[in-house]
């Protein structure tokens, strides 16, 4: 039986690891913030109570993505697990719940382990612990930290065994087109020759459908979107009065893109962390971009970043699709 690791039994001071995230929230906020336009990063909108939100926008009719995907994995789990292959190591940037994991690990042949990544130690030790009670014999090992920078990948276990990187969600289309190629090509320094990526993507489709799915009918979106401002008020000492800010999302169909902003109501000022900052009437803050790809499109952003493509699932409406390739 493998040994179940978490967190505290590695040795890790969560409380100094919590402490350094607050620092870079702090940073990349009021950095954020003084920039013209004002910006501020969607991985933050996912705290304890953003991923809440989030799960329940995922049960939305509007929102398709989830759903789709579900129904993907659902039709060809056989067939994914058959590429990833036995004695798999399956790691997951951004983990979050590890929902869409835990079935596929449930169909791969013997994985050898579970590594999923996060900046939340709540929800990755509650997801390690339901992994483990449904999978005894897997090893479950979680890294808190931004899948972005190097200093997560460095805390993963060093193993011969074969590694499958799982970027399910859609998750690359957070990611301008430039960024997007430095994460992939990140991820392929960490992976060796014949290693895997299991990708998702949005893929490009009608404006009226994509819209709704980030403006949804229960307002849903719009309570993730300005949960960023609470959390900002929570732990950075700021005073944003959250209803002087409106929910914004629309498709940029030359980019290819559903943005989404916070719209200032009124002409205010806005203090953080002992900072003050300065909005017009209509100024927004860009919260999220969620880019979408056609299949050939993501097919060569592939090919560009050091992996060869092997093998794609879609649904009947082309929605949505998950690649996998290799490691060139």
């Amino acid at each position: 039986m493998a040994v179940q690791t978490t967190l505290r039994e590695e040795g890790r001071d969560t409380r100094s690891l919590e402490c350094s995230h607050l620092g870079q929230f702090e940073a990349d906020v009021l950095s954020g913030l003084a920039g013209a336009p004002k910006t501020l990063p969607c991985k933050y909108l996912y705290d304890e109570a953003g991923s809440k939100l989030f799960e329940a926008i995922c049960e939305l009719d509007d929102y398709y993505l989830t759903r789709t995907e579900a129904d993907i994995f659902q039709n060809s789990l056989d067939s994914m697990a058959a590429f990833l292959g036995p004695s798999t190591i399956l790691v997951e940037p951004g983990a979050g719940n590890c929902e869409k994991a835990e079935p596929l690990l449930g169909r791969m042949d013997s994985p050898h382990a579970y590594c999923p990544l996060d900046i939340s130690p709540e929800i990755l030790l509650a997801a390690q612990q339901r992994i483990q009670a449904r999978l005894p014999n897997l090893n479950v090992t979680p890294v808190i930290g931004d899948f972005t920078s190097e200093d997560p990948w460095a805390e993963l276990p060093v193993s011969e065994h074969r590694r499958v990187i799982f970027f399910p969600g859609s998750t690359i289309g957070n990611f301008t087109p430039d960024q997007a190629k430095g994460l992939l090509r990140q991820f392929a320094k960490y992976l060796r020759a014949g290693d895997g990526l299991l990708i998702g993507a949005d893929l490009v489709k009608d404006s009226v459908v994509l819209e709704r799915a980030y403006h949804d009918s229960k307002h849903i979106t719009e309570q993730f979107n300005k949960n960023l401002l609470t959390r900002i008020n929570s732990e950075l000492n700021g005073n944003f009065d959250v209803d002087a800010f409106a929910h914004r999302a629309f498709y940029h169909r030359y980019r290819q893109r559903v943005e989404m902003h916070l719209v200032s109501l009124t002409q205010q000022t806005v203090t953080v962390s002992g900072q003050e900052f300065s909005f017009k009437e209509g100024e927004t803050i860009h919260t999220e971009n969620s880019h979408k790809y056609t299949l050939n499109g993501l097919k060569e952003l592939l090919e560009q970043t050091g992996f060869n493509p092997k093998q794609y699932w879609t649904d009947n409406k082309q929605h949505y699709a998950i690649y996998y390739a290799n490691v060139l």
